[in-house]
């Protein structure tokens, strides 16, 4: 019997301007209170939010866990980063926080987004010590082997490499535990690995609403360019393979570390969609 011939993944690489296609980084954007959104994304993070009215809710708890690791880093002595799937420049970037510690701490953005690109290179302008790479996370050896990556990070020294909620967009067609083993293995000894993912494991378990809503969540984002792919712990955890995890492990974004100034409402359904842990990695 001849088997039939699976089809051929969507193409990677960075993608150019499309207003009329839905952008997960621009609804991020919209949510966040950015103004670098089109319409296409404002109407579909609006149908996002009349599902699941606590979107708006959940990315800023991800983006005040973003804060957070990367002063865990610093406290660590890590002053250069590699922020995968960056998006949209917004209020409390990872340069801000960086540089506000570390004035010469460097800082390496990669988005495949053009909007996200376009807004981060302005922004970054007569920054010397801070860029934006255009091209796909998905696609590491174009983006660890980029000249301009290169000629800003030392990777002999520890990085604190972000992956804060961009692997929820990656299917497992394209293997993200093979995405981090590859990042992982470029990078030094010490460095820091900070994931973030939403999760429908912990919701279904407290809030049937919650997690009934949160499933229509993931398919309105159906109609976007990214769709949303729900993990559990367990493949959190396999995606640490060849690192220590550090204290709390993986936890719910709020309770990983908090500090008492979380950039969200803190309402109890966002708290149960988002989970997070750091590895440090080995010799």
């Amino acid at each position: 019997m001849t088997r039939a011939t699976p089809p051929p993944l969507p193409p990677i690489g960075p993608r150019s301007y499309d207003s009329e296609m839905p952008n997960a980084s621009r609804m991020y954007d919209y949510y966040l209170g950015g103004a670098m959104n089109f319409t296409a994304d404002r109407e579909l993070a609006e149908r996002a939010k009349t599902v699941l009215p606590c979107t708006p809710s959940l990315a800023r708890l991800n983006r005040s866990w973003l804060r957070r690791v990367v002063n865990v880093c610093l406290d660590e002595g890590i002053d250069q980063f590699l922020d995968l799937g960056s998006g949209i420049p917004t209020v409390g970037n990872v340069h801000e926080i960086v540089q506000r510690r570390a004035p010469q701490g460097r800082v390496m953005y990669v988005d495949y987004d053009a909007t996200a690109v376009t807004h981060a290179r302005k922004l970054l302008k007569g920054n010397e010590n801070a860029g934006i790479l255009h091209a796909d996370i998905r696609d590491p050896d174009t983006v660890l082997e980029a000249p301009e990556v290169r000629a800003l990070l030392d990777f002999s020294r520890p990085i604190g490499l972000l992956m804060v909620g961009i692997l929820l967009y990656v299917g497992e067609e394209y293997s993200p535990a093979g995405l981090v083993a590859a990042y992982r293995d470029a990078c030094a000894p010490g460095s820091l690995l900070p994931i973030s993912v939403i999760t429908t494991q912990i919701v279904a378990e407290r809030d049937p609403v919650t997690h009934k809503q949160i499933l229509d969540l993931i398919a309105v984002y159906a109609d976007a360019s990214e769709q949303i792919r729900d993990w559990s712990k367990a493949d959190l955890a396999a995606w640490f393979t060849g690192m220590d995890l550090l204290e709390p492990g993986i936890t719910i974004l709020p309770e990983w570390r908090p500090d008492g100034s979380l950039e969200a409402d803190n309402d109890s359904e966002a708290r149960l969609l988002g989970i997070g842990g750091m590895g440090r990695v080995l010799s």
